[in-house]
């Protein structure tokens, strides 16, 4: 098995490519406690300096701490714990992973039709950068549609501008009742 590794927008966030399907929907690790849900997770979170995971559906994002080592000193064990996972065989996934709820509310037609924007058009390219951008709430009478950013997104120091300058510009385009897009933290 060869995994690739790829550099995001993010300076403290690195994609790893296994050269797999991971995942059916992206899921975000913030915190120890959240890993317990996988594995792989669990591993990368009991490594020095890591403090988030994110499963692509074809990658692996690692987030370091600013402050902690540098990546010349993280990658080979984080390699090692990628390979050690899939050469196992073991699930990625214990359970049913954090955020990965559905909901039981039908949406309405403004709202289906930005989760389908985002999905045809935002998330693919989002994921190329190794995050995810997810629907979190439209106020229909002002118009703001809100947003969670994951994985190489969250934190990144472009992703203020990717929202503005290209969601929000092709949401207001395609859906006329966007006003205002904004990040929810």
């Amino acid at each position: 098995m060869f995994i690739q590794t790829e550099p995001t927008p993010n300076p403290n966030v690195l994609k790893f490519l296994p050269g797999l399907d991971l995942v059916e929907s992206p899921t975000d690790f913030v915190n120890a406690d959240e890993a317990a849900a996988s594995p792989l997770a669990e591993t990368l979170f009991g490594l020095e300096g890591v403090t988030g995971v994110f499963f692509g559906y074809d990658y692996v994002s690692v987030t370091r701490d600013a402050h902690g080592p540098e990546w010349s000193a993280m990658k080979a064990p984080i390699l090692a714990a990628i390979m050690d996972q899939f050469v196992s065989g073991a699930p990625l996934l214990r359970t049913m992973a954090p955020g990965t709820e559905a909901s039981a509310v039908e949406d309405s037609e403004v709202v289906a039709e930005i989760k389908q924007l985002l999905d045809s058009r935002v998330r693919p390219a989002v994921a190329q950068d190794g995050g995810d951008i997810l629907f979190d709430a439209f106020d229909e009478e002002t118009g703001v549609l809100t947003l969670r950013m994951r994985g190489a997104c969250a934190g990144c120091p472009s992703s203020a501008m990717t929202l503005k300058a290209g969601v929000e510009q092709m949401m207001k385009h395609y859906v006329p009742e966007v006003t205002r897009v904004e990040q929810v933290l």
